[in-house]
C-alpha cells in the first residue's frame, strides 16, 4: 500500500514506528521468553487477599486496552488464554522505557516482566518492571467495544461484522472475535475423535493422490491442471474412493483418508469447492454395517467433543439416540414429491421438479432428475437423524445392485439438520458389471453430462484380481463440524474459504 492509499490512523501509526526506530529500539521482534499464559497468570496469583505480592511473571500478547495517566498507564494484554492487566508507571520502568509505552497502540504484540498484584478494584495486574515491543501493528484492527452481560458472556460492537470480510481477512476475524477460534479447536477435535475412532476398530489411515490422470469415484467437474514435465492435463481428486478400493485389492482390509477434496461446481452456504472428506472402507462388509458404523461414529464424535449427545439444529435439539430413522428414497419421493419413480417418466419428473419452483436441467439424463426432484422435494424435511436408503441405481454407478430388487442400489446417505452428511455402498466389485456401467456414464459425457463419470482402466483392473466383499462410506467434516459448533455456513467451518477475487 503505497503513503497515499493509508489512513490518517495508518499514517499516524508508521511516525510511531519511525520514532521507535530512532530510539534505537527493533519493532519487530526475533523472540520473547514467557513463564506464563494470561491463564496460568491468573491462576499463580491465586485468590490471596493479603495484598502482598504474587510471582513475577514473563507474559506476552497483543494489546487490546491502553489507557494512558499521565505517568502511568493501564492497559490488557490478551493471548489465547485470556487477557491480563498491566500497570506500566514511569518510576518503576524509567524515563526511556517508559517513553516506549507512549508510542504503543492497540493491536501491537508486547512482552512484559514483574510481580503480580491485585489493584484496588480487585483485578489481578502484572506491575510492569520491563517492557518490550515484540511486534507493531501498523493497521488497527476492528476490536470495537465489548460488555459484559448478565449470564457473564461477552457482547461485542462495532467490530468486524460483515461475514464476506470475515472470511476474507480470516486473520483480523481471529484476532477480535476469540470464540471464532474456538469453532476451529473444536474442528480439530472432530478430525481427532474421528482419527481415534476408526484407529480403535483397527482401520489404517493412507494417503492417496490429490493430483490425479483420471479423476473419479464421484459425479462432478474436476478441477484441470497441465503437468508440464509429463505434457499432460492432471486433475484434482474429487473422490477418494477408487484408489482406496484398490487398497482393499491390496489386502488392506480396513482402510480410511481424511483429505482435501475439489469439486469444479457453485458455492453456497453447505458447499465449498475445496472440501474436506472421510472416506472409509472395510472388506467382508456391506452397508448395513456401514450404516452401524456411520450412527456410531457420528454419536462417538459429538459426545467427545461436546460431552452430550445432543445436537442442535436453527435452535432444534436432536438427540442422537440410538436406532435412527432409515426410510426408503422411493417412499421419500412418493411422499414429498407426489412422484412413484417406478412408474414416472422423465415428463412427469420435469413437471414435479417445475411444481416445486426449481428449473429442471435442460438435457438432464433420468438419474439426474430423479436427484434434482429429491433435494426440492424431500430433503428439507430430513432435520432428524436419518438414513435415506435404498436409491435408483441410476444414481450410483460404484454400488452393488439391491438384493431382491435390481432396480435399486445397495445404497444410503444419512441427513441431519436437512443436509446429506454421509454416503455410503455395497460396493460394487464385478469388475464386468463395474466396466458396463462406467461405460455408460462415458455415453451419459458424449452426451453432454459434464459430471459423469469416467472410465478407469487401472481401476478395473484392479477390480479384475479380486476385490473382496466391501462397505464404503465418505462423511462430510465440514458439515459434521457444522452441526457440531452450530454454525450454519461451511464458511464458518473452514478457515479460508473460497471467494471471488477483491
Amino acid at each position: 500500500m503505497s503513503a497515499d492509499e493509508r489512513s490518517f490512523v495508518e499514517e499516524a501509526r508508521r511516525e510511531k514506528l519511525d520514532a521507535v526506530r530512532a530510539r534505537g529500539i527493533a519493532p519487530f521482534a526475533y523472540r520473547f521468553e514467557r513463564s506464563h499464559t494470561a491463564a496460568e497468570a491468573l491462576a499463580a496469583y491465586g485468590d490471596r487477599t493479603d495484598g502482598a505480592d504474587g510471582p513475577a511473571v514473563a507474559v506476552a500478547g497483543r494489546l487490546v486496552a491502553l489507557r494512558g495517566h499521565g505517568k502511568t498507564t493501564f492497559a490488557h494484554l490478551a493471548d489465547p488464554s485470556g487477557r491480563l492487566q498491566l500497570y506500566c508507571k514511569l518510576d518503576v520502568l524509567g524515563e526511556d522505557a517508559y517513553a516506549l509505552v507512549g508510542l504503543l497502540d492497540l493491536g501491537d504484540h508486547v512482552g512484559v516482566r514483574g510481580p503480580l498484584f491485585r489493584t484496588r478494584t480487585g483485578e489481578v495486574t502484572v506491575r510492569v518492571e520491563q517492557l518490550e515491543l515484540l511486534a507493531k501493528a501498523l493497521r488497527p484492527l476492528p476490536l470495537g467495544k465489548a460488555a459484559a452481560k448478565e449470564d457473564g458472556s461477552v457482547e461485542h460492537f462495532s467490530e468486524l461484522s460483515d461475514p464476506e470480510q470475515r472470511y476474507r481477512q480470516r486473520y483480523a476475524d481471529l484476532a477480535v472475535h476469540p470464540e471464532r477460534r474456538e469453532t476451529f479447536a473444536k474442528r480439530a477435535a472432530v478430525v481427532r475423535a474421528v482419527r481415534a475412532f476408526l484407529d480403535g476398530r483397527g482401520y489404517l489411515e493412507v494417503e492417496t493422490p490429490i493430483l490425479q490422470p483420471l479423476y473419479g469415484g464421484a459425479s462432478a467437474r474436476p478441477f484441470v491442471t497441465r503437468y508440464r514435465a509429463l505434457d499432460a492435463d492432471f486433475y484434482l481428486r474429487i473422490a477418494d474412493e477408487l484408489y482406496l478400493k484398490r487398497l482393499i485389492v491390496g489386502g488392506i482390509d480396513r482402510v480410511y483418508e481424511i483429505g482435501k477434496d475439489f469439486r469444479n461446481e457453485g458455492m453456497d452456504r453447505l458447499h465449498n469447492p475445496e472440501f474436506t472428506m472421510l472416506e472409509c472402507y472395510q472388506a467382508y462388509a456391506d452397508y448395513g454395517d456401514m450404516l452401524a458404523l456411520t450412527e456410531a461414529l457420528v454419536r462417538e464424535v459429538t459426545e467427545r467433543v461436546t460431552g452430550g449427545v445432543e445436537l442442535h439444529v436453527r435452535g432444534t435439539p436432536l438427540p442422537l439416540g440410538p436406532a435412527w430413522r432409515r426410510a426408503p428414497f422411493l417412499e421419500l419421493v412418493a411422499e414429498h414429491g407426489g412422484v412413484d419413480l417406478r412408474q414416472a417418466d422423465d415428463p412427469r419428473l420435469r413437471q414435479a421438479i417445475a411444481a416445486r419452483g426449481a428449473e429442471p436441467e435442460e438435457g438432464a439424463a433420468r438419474g439426474r432428475l430423479i436427484d434434482q426432484l429429491f433435494k426440492v422435494a424431500v430433503e428439507s424435511h430430513l432435520v432428524a437423524p436419518t438414513f435415506v436408503v435404498d436409491y435408483p441405481i441410476e444414481l450410483s454407478p460404484l454400488a452393488k445392485p439391491k438384493r431382491g430388487d435390481p432396480a435399486l442400489a445397495e445404497r444410503f446417505e444419512l441427513f441431519i439438520g436437512g443436509a446429506e452428511l454421509a454416503n455410503a455402498f455395497s460396493e460394487l466389485n464385478d469388475p464386468d458389471d463395474q466396466r458396463a456401467r462406467l461405460t455408460a456414464q462415458t455415453a451419459l459425457r458424449a452426451a453432454g453430462d459434464d459430471e459423469a463419470q469416467t472410465l478407469d482402466e487401472d481401476f478395473l483392473r484392479a477390480l479384475e484380481y479380486g476385490m473382496p466383499p466391501t462397505g464404503g462410506m465418505g462423511l462430510g467434516i465440514d458439515r459434521l463440524t457444522m452441526l457440531i459448533t452450530g454454525e450454519r455456513s461451511i464458511r464458518d467451518v473452514v478457515l479460508f474459504p473460497a471467494l471471488r477475487p477483491e
